[in-house]
């Protein structure tokens, strides 16, 4: 292989490997509100009883449920009672399609643990990853939609090779509903060419 062909791979390889990682720390997606993950490591964080640490981890409920679950935690988890309805209605969401997590995955020392690294992703992660990775993410985010609109998008022609489960397009539409729709001027003005498109 030429050394111009090994060049030009190499272009489109390394943004595709280190792009969504850059793009999750990146400053200017913080207009972007918090998924799941990102909000469940701050409670988790903030060293709640452990009790409360595991039961968090190992139940199975729905979105509704959690909700109910979250708000009677609250008084033992401070960080909790912080979160705006938004967040709450997220962290449920991102809860109900992630737990129980497998228990080899909590850690034996919950105090030490690496949250942001043991959680499985969230549907921001998943916007800035896949939806980035042939747009600006402002298409994504900026448009206001159903469950319904954000699936049949994830399943038209040009969208269903992306290597998402079933279950994570499900997340990721859930996530979608619950915080896009953020209007244009709350976008980075180096976000705004193009906006939405569909």
């Amino acid at each position: 292989m030429r050394l111009r062909h090994l060049f030009a791979l190499a272009l489109i390889a390394v943004p595709t490997l280190v792009g969504p990682l850059r793009a999750e720390y990146d400053p200017i997606f913080d207009f972007i509100p918090l998924g799941g993950r990102s909000l469940l490591a701050q409670v988790l964080e903030g060293k709640p009883p452990a009790a409360d640490v595991r039961a968090l981890l190992s139940a199975r409920h729905s979105r509704d449920q959690w909700v109910e679950e979250l708000k009677a935690r609250a008084k033992a988890i401070p960080a909790l009672q912080a979160l705006e309805e938004r967040e709450l209605l997220t962290l449920a969401d991102y809860l109900a399609f992630n737990m129980p997590l497998p228990t080899a995955r909590i850690p034996a020392d919950l105090a030490r643990a690496d949250w942001k690294t043991l959680l499985p992703r969230d549907g921001r992660d998943l916007a800035l990853e896949y939806c980035q990775s042939c747009h600006i993410i402002t298409v994504t985010i900026t448009q206001d939609r159903s469950r319904e609109h954000w699936l049949g998008t994830m399943n038209k022609p040009s969208h269903v090779e992306i290597k998402l489960t079933p279950r994570e397009r499900e997340a990721l539409a859930s996530y979608l509903v619950l915080n896009a729709g953020i209007p244009i001027d709350q976008v980075p003005v180096d976000l705004r060419a193009g906006g939405a498109s569909y």
